[in-house]
């Protein structure tokens, strides 16, 4: 079965209820992993601790592929070549690093945000 990395946008939708995604995923038949940094970016959007109980709940239903030196590199050079001149910012570097380290798609809503990644392949 193919696996694929989430994009925090993607998870926000499924909290947020978009039926659309959620369709999707469900009729999908795909398995999904996430990276760390995004696990990282719902726990700080956070507004209470419930809410982070909630979301660690959520986050334990995926793999959460960890960071690691392989990952680091490759984000590292992410951020050198496409910083300036697409705006690419570290937690995006490092999600886009996650799935191409991995050898998996990345499912995000902002493809504007990774398209010129020319080594990295988008979910559509």
């Amino acid at each position: 079965m193919e696996k694929i990395v989430l994009d925090t946008n993607i998870l926000i939708e499924v909290l947020k209820g978009n039926r659309e995604i959620v369709r999707q995923l469900e009729e999908s038949h795909l398995t999904y992993a996430i990276s760390a940094i995004s696990a990282m970016e719902l726990y700080y959007g956070a507004l209470n601790k419930a809410e982070l109980l909630k979301l660690q709940k959520f986050i334990s239903l995926f793999e959460v592929i960890e960071l690691n030196k392989s990952i680091s590199n490759i984000a590292t050079e992410l951020i050198f070549e496409y910083s300036k001149s697409h705006n690419l910012d570290i937690p995006d570097s490092l999600i886009a690093a996650t799935a191409m380290e991995n050898n998996l798609k990345l499912y995000t809503l902002n493809i504007k945000d990774f398209r010129f990644i020319k080594s990295l392949k988008l979910f559509s």
